[in-house]
């Protein structure tokens, strides 16, 4: 009975060595596993801008890219919902929503969108990832997707796909227009698990006022918006004052030295000077969110940047177009009248961008000229800060 009563009682010590190997080894490979993830963190980047600044063509570039999750204007959803609210009263809905999406937590839309199928919601289509698996089967991950394409053969997944989608990415891009202070962003910027960085697409005052002139009625909801309170909701000079005035000040907030949680988070993106050296600055900016240029991306960007234009563009699709000869359309399809009304708006954004003013007709027009001045140093803080991580 007693040697019995041993055997039993060493069996139970065998099993219960096993069970805490067995829980060691788990622990081991949950740490592993906790470990690796640490080492491939997802990169989650905000494009932040205003309209007709030219980061369509920015947020396609990342869009196109297989291992990036994109999503254009989400926020057009919270002014839809929130109308009746001023601009700055929203703010904190749009951080908010935004923060939804880099944890990829989509049920954040339930609020403001009937959230029936992907094709709810807005600028959809633009989002290369939503036509490609799991959201939709027509295309590869590695395909390039054209927008108009995609919304005959995608659009119909359950809205679910959306998260679904987002969960398999390592980099989530989301382009914004519609934060005019850069103190909103600061509790993301500092949440370590957000892992914030800010790609700033500015474009010269002069050129924005041309093409919103160009697509006036498409851009009457916003500047109400943007106008709300205010006496006249139709100047669109008072616009473009208040849109240069938020862009320069995000700027000189990214670049106060007294905002250490910043450096290396913020980027600043010159549309002319995109399109004037295309190749190169896709590199850079994909440097600074840690891609890789893939090289059937290439001939897509100078196909985009350096194509014939066609006839008839449509103004918020990205299609083939002499991106160069767009930058410089204000010069001959505003009148001088026009430009200088526009630099005395928008003359600190002018100043702080390095563009150049124009002091006569003659000026204007002469395309010898160049309105943009060199960079400053001080412009390119963040790849020093970037060489030191």
């Amino acid at each position: 009975m007693a040697r019995r009563t041993a055997t039993y009682y060493i069996i139970a010590i065998i099993i219960i060595f096993q069970a805490i190997n067995m829980c060691v080894l788990y622990l081991g490979a949950k740490f592993n596993t906790a470990s690796s993830n640490h080492s491939q963190e997802k990169v989650h980047l905000l494009i932040l801008s205003t309209w007709r600044s030219g980061s369509s063509l920015v947020g396609q570039c990342f869009s196109q890219h297989p291992d990036v999750f994109y999503l254009k204007e989400p926020s057009w959803h919270v002014w839809r919902t929130m109308f009746q609210n001023y601009v700055h009263v929203l703010h904190m809905s749009v951080r908010d929503l935004i923060r939804s999406i880099f944890r990829c937590d989509m049920f954040v839309f339930d609020v403001y969108m009937p959230s029936k199928t992907v094709s709810d919601l807005f600028h959809w289509a633009s989002s290369r990832a939503l036509c490609s698996p799991p959201s939709c089967s027509s295309f590869s991950r590695t395909e390039i997707v054209d927008e108009t394409v995609c919304k005959k053969a995608c659009g119909q997944s359950p809205f679910q796909k959306v998260e679904d989608t987002c969960n398999t990415y390592s980099h989530i891009v989301v382009q914004e227009y519609r934060i005019f202070d850069l103190t909103v962003l600061y509790s993301l910027l500092k949440d370590p698990s957000i892992n914030l960085k800010i790609l700033h697409v500015v474009r010269d005052p002069r050129a924005i006022a041309k093409s919103r002139r160009d697509v006036r009625l498409a851009l009457n909801f916003d500047n109400k918006m943007i106008l709300k309170g205010e006496k006249s909701q139709k100047d669109d000079l008072n616009v473009l004052r208040k849109i240069c005035k938020s862009q320069a000040e995000i700027y000189t907030a990214a670049s106060s030295l007294e905002l250490p949680f910043l450096q290396g988070r913020y980027m600043l993106l010159r549309y002319e000077d995109l399109v004037r050296n295309p190749l190169k600055k896709i590199k850079e900016i994909y440097s600074f969110a840690y891609l890789e240029l893939p090289k059937n991306l290439k001939p897509w960007i100078y196909k985009m940047t350096r194509g014939p234009s066609l006839k008839k563009m449509k103004p918020f699709n990205i299609t083939p177009r002499n991106a160069l000869k767009v930058s410089q359309a204000w010069r001959k399809g505003l009148s001088f009248e026009m430009v200088k009304k526009v630099q005395a708006v928008c003359r600190d954004a002018i100043d702080i961008f390095r563009y150049k003013l124009v002091d006569s007709t003659k000026e204007l027009r002469d395309l010898t000229i160049d309105t943009m001045l060199p960079r400053l140093r001080e412009d390119f803080i963040w790849l020093s800060e970037n060489k030191k991580e």
